[in-house]
């Protein structure tokens, strides 16, 4: 195996801990406060960091839009990323982040990347539930002191929502309007149960609740691994008090991987791991793939994988997961 595999497969292993490694990066100085704040993305979306390519300006791009650059047999559109946060870059951008998720390829620049950091979801705060949300920031997450800080001391870094990010600034961020033809008949449930949804993405939940009004499917949603866990427990408990099952209350468990407090790997493991909860069908809905994401969803016993967002794939996989029920 290759250095670079190994470090790979690394990096990939930590979703199985409910850890993660972020990188961190400035984006220049912020026009309201004038300060150079730290922002973040989880390294396993970002696929190279390059220096500033030339780029081509394409004719009537969108805004934030810098044009097209090549970078070997792929030509991938670049966005001024500080320009979307609100920064003011001091001279021209000398770094881009190349990013892969929700089955695109683009480029982000930046002013500068500071580091790669390893943290536990418990470190990760909703931005929602700190009171500080943002439709471009999911979460904050809590760094311990930088050399030289006060030993209590504890720096914030913003982890952008990059999904949210990549439908403001494409011209069709409007496709995703599901449809009932999007996603074929109606999905049947036993009486009273519903899909519990877990998201952090403000942009993915507004899309699953799209696909799951046009299935014609009852759906209670949550923020974090760490709120479905709780409110799973919550239902077990209501359901055994009526002499009945959690498939009584819940029909199906969809998540992310990426969340806060607690990571979609993990809630996958607790509820496959629980007598009382292990026959809920779970299905993992991600804009991370690659081959090892997917050989970790089978190792925790997910009963699904669809990559973000394809309404007829979700559709499909969710019909699937309650077919082996």
């Amino acid at each position: 195996m290759s250095p670079s595999q190994h470090a790979v497969d690394d990096r990939a292993n930590l979703t199985g801990t409910n850890r993660f490694e972020l990188l961190l990066f400035r984006l220049g100085a912020n026009t309201e406060s004038g300060k150079s704040e730290l922002y973040g993305i989880n390294v396993l979306k970002v696929r190279e960091i390059v220096t500033m390519p030339t780029v081509t300006a394409v004719a009537g791009a969108p805004k934030y839009s810098l044009g097209v650059v090549q970078l070997r047999d792929q030509v991938i559109p670049v966005f001024d990323l500080p320009a979307i946060i609100g920064c003011t870059l001091p001279t021209a951008p000398t770094l881009m982040l190349v990013t892969e998720f929700g089955r695109t390829t683009q480029a982000f620049t930046v002013e500068s990347v500071d580091d790669i950091v390893r943290l536990d979801w418990n470190d990760v705060i909703s931005a929602e539930s700190s009171g500080t949300s943002q439709s471009l920031v999911s979460s904050m997450a809590r760094l311990e002191g930088a050399a030289g800080d006060a030993a209590d001391e504890v720096r914030l870094a913003q982890v952008l929502d990059v999904e949210a990010i990549l439908q403001m600034v494409t011209p069709e961020k409007d496709r995703h309007q599901v449809e009932e033809k999007d996603v074929g008949e109606k999905l049947t449930l036993r009486p009273g149960s519903v899909v519990l949804v877990a998201d952090d993405s403000f942009v993915a939940r507004s899309l699953l609740e799209q696909a799951l009004k046009a299935m014609q499917v009852p759906y209670e949603m949550v923020k974090s691994g760490r709120e479905a866990w709780d409110r799973l427990n919550v239902l077990k408990a209501a359901a055994e008090a009526e002499g009945k099952t959690i498939l009584d209350k819940v029909a199906l468990m969809l998540t992310d991987l990426e969340m806060p407090e607690m990571d979609g790997f993990t809630l996958t493991r607790n509820i496959k791991q629980d007598t009382r909860l292990r026959a809920l069908p779970v299905v993992i809905h991600s804009s991370l793939s690659g081959s090892a994401n997917e050989a970790h969803v089978r190792s925790v016993g997910a009963d699904g994988y669809v990559a973000k967002f394809s309404a007829e794939e979700l559709a499909e996989a969710l019909r699937k997961a309650l077919s082996r029920r």
